[in-house]
């Protein structure tokens, strides 16, 4: 064997040989920043089930970090609920399955919520982890890596714009609520209706509804609504209730209203259900509504 092939078998070897030692660092540097980015992701999770804004926000980039501290406090308590997926504080409970995944479950007194992690996929200083939630579908969350840690950047295929995210999730409640307030203006109707027909007459006022003591169901507590809506108040809308004789002064019909407590929190709509069992609503900036209003979609005009 001459010079040049000994130093060229020489290089080969050296080669094959730094190859090989440089192979399991990356695919072992891969893995730790697989893990540290799964568990930055459980301690996020673990921090919102506890309903802990003050941990929850150390797993946010800079940016949204400083976003989110300068939301009201009622958009930061909706945020973390919304990763959450509950609405009161749990305990966190982590695991892992056979595979080595994270399995995290959040007991609250509402129910649990369970998230189970997937592969996760690591690209520099990016990371994409699936998450399977019990009984919802699943999604995917993305994390950044800033100053040496992980931070969420991401939740499906929604950039975590902290402001513009709780403007929306805030936008969705409130249509909730008015869709809540529409359903309880039928129920409220219904549990009227069922008193007319129990005890023969119209109930003078919503407290009549209200809960009786165990087998002292009277006209004056008939047990057929909520304590809350008695008093006329159920989440975040007023409940108002009159009697609407009709053209020979019986009193038959009934009206009912229903308006935000606090408009543009509560809500934006007021409804009105009208004696002949119609619901109008509009956006009456926290005025009452009334039967000169329009129907709400889905009714039928007369």
């Amino acid at each position: 064997m001459n010079l040049r092939s000994f130093s060229a078998s020489i290089v080969a070897v050296l080669f094959a040989a730094t190859t090989s030692m440089l192979w399991p660092v990356t695919t072992r540097a891969q893995n730790n920043a697989a893990a540290d980015a799964a568990s930055a992701l459980s301690a996020a999770l673990s921090a919102a089930c506890r309903a802990n804004e003050t941990q929850f926000v150390n797993y946010l980039t800079a940016d949204s970090a400083a976003a989110f501290r300068a939301l009201p406090v009622s958009q930061r308590t909706a945020f973390v609920r919304r990763f959450a997926l509950t609405d009161d504080a749990g305990k966190p409970l982590a695991s892992t399955d056979a595979q080595n995944h994270t399995v995290l479950r959040c007991e609250a007194s509402k129910g649990t919520v369970e998230y189970r992690f997937g592969n996760v996929r690591v690209h520099e200083n990016l990371a994409f982890i699936p998450v399977t939630v019990l009984n919802l579908e699943d999604t995917e969350f993305g994390l950044v890596r800033e100053n040496g840690a992980w931070r969420l950047i991401s939740l499906g295929v929604v950039l975590l714009d902290v402001p513009q995210l709780a403007k929306q999730w805030d936008a969705a409640d409130l249509t909730a609520r008015e869709e809540a307030a529409i359903q309880t203006l039928r129920d409220l109707a219904s549990a009227i209706e069922t008193y007319n027909r129990a005890w023969g007459k119209l109930p003078e006022s919503l407290s009549e509804l209200g809960p009786a003591p165990p087998g002292q169901i009277s006209p004056e507590q008939a047990a057929l609504v909520s304590a809350d809506l008695a008093r006329g108040k159920q989440d975040g809308y007023v409940y108002r209730y009159r009697i609407n004789p009709d053209k020979n002064g019986n009193d038959t019909k009934f009206e009912l209203a229903a308006t935000p407590e606090k408009y543009g929190l509560n809500g934006h709509r007021s409804f009105f259900f009208d004696s002949q069992g119609r619901i109008h609503g509009d956006d009456k900036h926290g005025v009452v509504a009334t039967p000169e209003d329009p129907l709400i979609a889905g009714e039928k005009s007369e």
